[in-house]
């Protein structure tokens, strides 16, 4: 079948797409309001787009025209942290992703231990074993969008936290330790699976 996606209801492009793109890496998103109040949410719109410097990406939606509070503190302070997400941090994850009021800190919502940054104010999770504290480089909102689009993010890396349990010689990630989670469609995640290896030419 094809779809044009002009012709096709919002949910159901949404559909398509959050089913058709996976596994989706999460990137679980500090930031911190002009006024001091903590903010943490998860965000599947999200990937890394460059190491030299190392960049990444993450994606917000804005549903009938309105910021969250992850897009309004990072466009007010230039910063925010990326925490990943392991399996035994799931739950927790799950519990910030719900809307709450302005004030709200997540991570006293969901019982998360912070720890500080360094070079930045967002907190970081202390439970997470891979954090990057970001600065924000650029921001784009999408354009002829019908139920208030998404603004893309993009900072870059200015100080990476790897715990000693997910490292190995050379810089090499142990994922066996490390655990990492991936985003599915609906309320589906996955976790890393079988290996394979495919050597390049």
């Amino acid at each position: 079948m094809q779809f044009d996606p002009n012709e096709l209801d919002y949910s159901a492009v949404y559909k398509l797409l959050t089913g058709a793109i996976i596994p989706r890496p999460i990137g679980w998103i500090s930031s911190i309001s002009e006024d001091g109040i903590n903010n943490l949410a998860p965000f599947s719109y999200f990937n890394a787009v460059g190491d030299d410097p190392p960049h990444v990406m993450f994606s917000v939606g804005r549903g009938n025209d309105i910021n969250k509070d992850t897009l309004n503190n990072v466009l007010d302070t230039k910063q925010f942290v990326v925490n990943m997400v392991t399996e035994a941090l799931a739950e927790k994850m799950n519990l910030t992703a719900q809307s709450v009021p302005s004030h709200v800190d997540e991570f006293a919502l969901a019982h998360i231990d912070s720890i500080q940054s360094i070079k930045v104010k967002p907190l970081r999770v202390k439970e997470s074993p891979i954090t990057f504290e970001c600065e924000l480089v650029h921001h784009y909102f999408l354009e002829d969008h019908k139920n208030g689009g998404a603004c893309i993010i993009i900072g870059r890396i200015v100080m990476m936290h790897f715990d000693e349990s997910v490292l190995m010689d050379n810089y090499k990630i142990n994922l066996e330790n490390y655990k990492p989670i991936a985003r599915l469609a609906g309320s589906n995640y996955a976790k890393i699976g079988e290996i394979f290896s495919v050597k390049r030419n």
